[in-house]
């Protein structure tokens, strides 16, 4: 017996024991993304049972403090289905091997994709809330990140020339959530300008010469990291324009934090006074 038969054998009984099949609310959940983590903590914190191992990392979970004591799953399709889920989360772009796995036994899989504007966020979050039966939280979540939205919203365009530079010398143009951000706090995006994809990179000459109002770098990794190292260069300290943003685990997924990360942006652009 090869060790995928007996692998499958093996969850298939677990399938069968109970966890696979519940009706009604979830009250078991897994969740083996770093951003489905975070929503489904926020909106069903009572019925999650494990979350991915990025989850208590604080450089990309915004709320891994909060999320401290609930388990981490290694994600592998065994160990989830030891947890005896009614409902698993994933992410379209993660442990694809395992979720197809669970599918292919008959558990629900739930998955979301990565979001790239606010409007995005907001449909992830009300979507998230029919999958776990939390509507009402959802909606209330929805109407207080709407009514801030609107409070932090500037004029498109009426604000400095922003570069976010992060490792390796990348940034992100149209199509990213961090140009969204960018033009919610009336800023200019130069990755925008530049026409780089979202992830693009941009040598540090290129960065320099394109003259921007703000250029606005990451939290350091501890210690030395080459990758890290071109966002420190002293060019870009000698233009004035560089600026440092901490908290950057709010930029990345569907939840309130983005507000957070758009306050501070709002922010710098005042402090411009461009």
């Amino acid at each position: 017996m090869t060790r995928a038969v007996a692998l499958a054998l093996g969850l298939g009984a677990a399938v069968l024991s109970g966890g696979a099949f519940a009706e009604g609310s979830p009250q078991r959940v897994v969740s083996l993304n770093v951003c489905t983590d975070q929503l489904a903590w926020l909106l069903a914190p009572d019925a999650l049972v494990a979350v991915s191992t990025l989850a208590h990392d604080p450089a990309t979970s915004a709320y891994a403090a909060e999320m401290a004591d609930v388990p981490v799953t290694p994600g592998a399709a065994e160990a989830v289905v030891l947890g005896k889920p009614d409902l698993v989360l994933a992410g379209t772009y993660t442990t694809r091997a395992t979720v197809t796995m669970l599918e292919r036994l008959g558990y629900r899989v739930e998955t979301f994709a990565p979001v790239s504007s606010l409007d995005e966020a907001v449909a992830n979050m009300r979507r998230m809330g029919e999958v776990l039966g939390r509507e009402e939280r959802a909606a209330r979540m929805i109407d207080a990140f709407e009514s801030r939205r609107a409070r932090l919203t500037r004029d498109a365009g009426s604000g400095p020339r922003t570069l976010l530079y992060h490792a390796q010398g990348r940034s992100s143009g149209a199509g990213s959530m961090a140009d969204d951000l960018l033009r919610a706090a009336g800023m200019r995006n130069v990755a925008t300008e530049l026409d780089l994809p979202p992830g693009g990179r941009l040598p540090l000459e290129a960065a320099v010469l394109a003259d921007p109002d703000l250029i606005v770098v990451g939290a350091p990794y501890e210690g030395f990291a080459w990758a890290t190292e071109m966002v420190r260069h002293p060019a870009l300290a000698a233009t004035g324009a560089l600026r440092d943003v901490r908290d950057g685990a709010d930029w990345s997924c569907e939840t309130p934090k983005l507000l957070d990360a758009l306050e501070r942006l709002v922010t710098l652009a005042d402090e411009a006074g461009t």
